[in-house]
């Protein structure tokens, strides 16, 4: 079994499997948090960065799709059927739900999102049929002690948009029906006994992250006041911060967004009054004004937001960034000294939203990319730690306000608990 192992890891060197991001027809897209193969015993398997488990670990929560979404327009970038997971929840947890959006990235033209539409992250036709719940999704106490046996959901992401759009680009047969997709979402949920909790958490990762900071006083005004309601947004946290070229690279990647969907209608309109709208899809400009209790979980040198906002190929033409961008390790000095202003700016905007009681932050000082849905950084015995204490214990000290629940790393390379994340091209 060691040398079936040492096979499948150095199959998985040769073939170059990239675990964080991969650019497609100049589309930013994310990493998948698990990569699927078939063991040469026929066993299905997935992997993280760090470890390769079999699918019998962790419970496989079959797909539902939305049948009623079709009347409501509330499809995918290529019209079929949204969908989600649900995990029953159990005993104590019975009536109490956790709803997690899928991440995914964006797509910010419409040969891009066109692209999109042949992939699971812009239609219901190429979703996996059954996925693993793992990290804050798991129904095992050990290894998720607050939420393992609450209703739990995953709501799949098939818009492009952080599930914000409500526009068609007819020509192109693209619909951008984010923000209908979240609303038949929670309309069915409701129906399935969520409109009874007594306690609800929505929750997501990276692109989902951001959604759940977009969505979230739209959740909390779901439940009567006698119902706890919280957000968590992991790896949502996007800054609108200046590229290695001096340019705004993720500015211009959110540009496209905002106007290809018509996103400008559907941003909180107390921003848009103040700002453009491009500048309104940034969380940095959204967080002080979410009134239900928000979360941010967010590795301080977010390894997304290095590669493709940072200090991405298009803004790095003589490849200075190479080595820095995939192994932080790597780094020279002066590189280092860059994303040291990058982790200043992401502490100094997140201080006055920390101010207030009913908001948690997390930030640690790892070169990391979603940390809530891993089995080994949400809450396994050597997970990321800050002040000695886990992301798990984190959320639910604030969540259920047992204190505690304001942790900013130290500034790298303070941090020994890291799961850094090293990817390759």
């Amino acid at each position: 079994m060691i040398k079936r192992w040492q096979m499948k890891n150095h199959l998985w060197s040769l073939f170059g499997i990239i675990l964080l991001n991969i650019s497609v027809n100049g589309m930013m897209m994310e990493f998948d948090e698990m990569e699927w193969f078939t063991e040469f015993n026929g066993t299905k398997m997935f992997q993280t960065e760090s470890n390769v488990y079999s699918e019998a670990k962790f419970p496989m929560v079959g797909l539902t799709l939305i049948q009623s979404a079709a009347s409501k327009g509330a499809v995918c970038l290529d019209g079929s059927l949204p969908g989600y997971h649900l995990h029953r929840g159990f005993g104590s947890g019975a009536n109490n739900w956790l709803v997690q959006l899928e991440g995914g990235g964006w797509c910010d033209t419409v040969r891009n999102c066109v692209y999109r539409k042949t992939s699971r992250r812009g239609s219901s036709s190429y979703m996996e049929k059954q996925i693993p719940f793992t990290g804050i999704l798991s129904d095992r106490a050990a290894e998720n002690p607050d939420f393992y046996n609450w209703n739990r959901v995953k709501v799949r992401y098939c818009d492009g948009g952080s599930f914000s759009g409500d526009s068609e680009d007819k020509a192109a047969k693209l619909q951008f029906r984010g923000k209908r997709i979240w609303l038949a979402a929670m309309e069915e949920l409701m129906g399935k006994g969520m409109r009874q909790a007594k306690q609800a958490l929505l929750s997501g990762c990276s692109a989902g992250g951001l959604a759940a900071i977009f969505r979230c006083d739209d959740f909390g005004k779901l439940f009567p006041p006698s119902t706890r309601v919280k957000c968590l947004s992991d790896a949502g946290f996007f800054l609108d911060a200046i590229d290695v070229s001096g340019g705004r690279a993720l500015r211009r990647l959110y540009a496209g967004v905002v106007k290809l969907q018509n996103l400008q209608t559907m941003l909180p309109r107390d921003c848009v009054d103040r700002l453009n709208p491009t500048s309104c899809f940034f969380p940095q400009n959204l967080i002080n004004q979410v009134k239900t209790p928000l979360f941010i979980l967010n590795a301080a040198y977010d390894s997304w937001q290095i590669q493709e906002s940072l200090a991405p190929k298009s803004v790095d033409p003589k490849g200075s960034w190479n080595d820095c961008r995939l192994n932080y390790a790597k780094c020279s000095p002066s590189q280092i000294q860059f994303l040291q202003g990058f982790r200043t700016r992401m502490v100094n905007l997140v201080k006055g939203f920390a101010m207030p009681r009913k908001n948690g932050v997390f930030l640690n000082s790892c070169f990391a990319h979603c940390q809530t849905e891993r089995h080994d950084t949400w809450y396994a015995k050597n997970s990321p730690a800050v002040k000695n204490k886990g992301i798990a214990v984190a959320v639910g000290d604030w969540y259920f306000e047992r204190g505690g629940a304001k942790l900013i790393d130290c500034a790298y390379p303070c941090d020994k608990t890291c799961h850094n994340l090293v990817f390759r091209e």
